[in-house]
């Protein structure tokens, strides 16, 4: 049996882990007239904001001290923009 084949049947099945479900982010998906928002949620906590204006680069909202809160944006004091440079695939 293949790894992949392993992966897919442990997260399709629905397997727990202890008491909590392993499972990956939620997404909301906001749209409005000039722009639209993703936000990446995990276990609840806003983890990452994806703003794709309707001109213009895509950009992601982080944190001005990422190392403060445990990650969760909704406690974090200032958002700053932050934009991809390159991306190699």
């Amino acid at each position: 049996m293949s790894l992949g084949l392993i992966m897919w049947l442990a997260l399709g099945s629905g397997l727990t882990y202890g008491s909590e479900s392993i499972r990956g982010p939620d997404v909301v998906i906001v749209a409005g007239d000039n722009k639209t928002v993703l936000e990446f949620r995990q276990n609840g906590q806003l983890r990452m904001i994806q703003v794709i204006p309707r001109r213009g680069k895509p950009y992601y909202l982080v944190p001005e001290d990422p190392t403060r809160n445990n990650g969760d944006l909704t406690r974090a004091e200032k958002l700053l923009p932050s934009w991809v440079i390159a991306s190699f695939e």
